[in-house]
């Protein structure tokens, strides 16, 4: 029987850190006053090596999962990782495998891998203006890398790609439109994202976010837009489609309208740490599980009792009360 946790809700995703490392310093995730030169990543023994990741995508699969997406850090960061997306592809039960990457290493990565049979790309990408973006990312990458990642994930049938931005007022969002209007009739789908208090390291306030209401409002007053249903129960993104039939857009509206009654979400963090929200101040150990020779039954026992046993809803309970947590951070287990 499949667990449910407190509130009824199934255990249907899994999100599988690779690495905790990046080569972006984006502001809202990894901050260079926080994450630079001399911050201590994972020793690569830390890691969770390739089987032991599969093992747990196995005994996750018997409890209801039926999508696994990559994330780190920067996932294409982590060496070898075709040969993940192949162990992972050919896991009985596993209907959607998908990566989210910071594109800049896409270019180079995409035909690999899509050979290896991942299914879907998700590119973030928070503005197409070079001096904005750069700034953003804090790495010197321009916006012409990442749309030549894009362009190249499509052509190996990795599409329709999803662009993820991040709108965080008085930063990118008088670029909203414009981001729009570029992927508007390409096919692609750009979900603008509320700017998010993850972790604690990206001095959030919430002054800087951008209600999903007024992103929309804004795009509908060039491009008239209608909602439409969400592709599956628990979706995060409130859809939206171009009234001249020429694509759609979504909004993740995570502080103004929380959906934490249909998270169907675990995280799994690059070294072996389960976390039942992307706002969680603990975890699970896992790796040491695995380690210390427990069996799948053993496992499946403990994801289980995880699950079963969760009560997150942090959206929907933010308030004063919340603002001193000390939660993980994005980067640590992909957002």
């Amino acid at each position: 029987m499949e667990p449910r946790d407190t509130l009824g809700r199934p255990l249907r995703d899994l999100r599988v850190s690779v690495t905790d490392r990046c080569n972006f310093r984006c502001r809202y995730c990894m901050p260079r006053e926080v994450f630079g030169r001399d911050y201590e990543f994972l020793a690569r023994e830390m890691l969770l090596a390739f089987e032991e990741i599969a093992r747990i995508v196995r005994v996750a699969v018997g409890l209801g999962v039926r999508k696994v997406r990559l994330t780190g850090g920067e996932p294409t960061l982590r060496h070898g990782l075709p040969d993940l997306i192949a162990m992972l592809a050919g896991i009985p039960g596993v209907e959607d495998l998908t990566m989210t990457t910071n594109g800049s290493l896409l270019a180079r990565d995409a035909a690999a891998f899509a050979a290896a049979g991942l299914r879907r790309v998700t590119v973030s990408l928070d503005s197409l203006d070079d001096a904005v973006f750069q700034r953003m990312n804090d790495a010197g990458v321009p916006v012409s890398r990442i749309l030549d990642g894009i362009a190249a994930a499509a052509a190996t049938g990795l599409g329709p790609i999803k662009v993820n931005t991040v709108v965080k007022r008085g930063v990118n969002d008088s670029g909203v439109v414009d981001l729009a209007a570029h992927f508007r009739g390409t096919g692609h789908i750009v979900r603008f994202i509320e700017y998010m208090d993850v972790g604690h390291s990206n001095g959030w306030r919430l002054d800087d976010v951008v209600p999903a209401a007024e992103i929309v409002a804004a795009i509908a007053r060039r491009f008239p837009l209608d909602p439409i249903a969400p592709n599956y129960p628990g979706e995060v993104a409130n859809r939206f489609r171009y009234r001249d039939g020429s694509g759609e857009i979504g909004v993740i509206a995570s502080v103004t309208q929380p959906f934490c009654g249909g998270c169907t979400r675990a995280r799994l963090s690059a070294e072996g740490t389960l976390y039942t929200c992307l706002f969680a101040t603990g975890g699970h150990d896992l790796r040491a599980l695995l380690r210390d020779g427990a069996s799948d039954d053993e496992l499946a026992a403990v994801l289980a009792g995880v699950w079963t046993a969760r009560t997150d809803r942090y959206s929907e309970i933010r308030s004063a009360a919340t603002a001193g947590w000390q939660k993980v951070e994005m980067s640590y287990i992909g957002g």
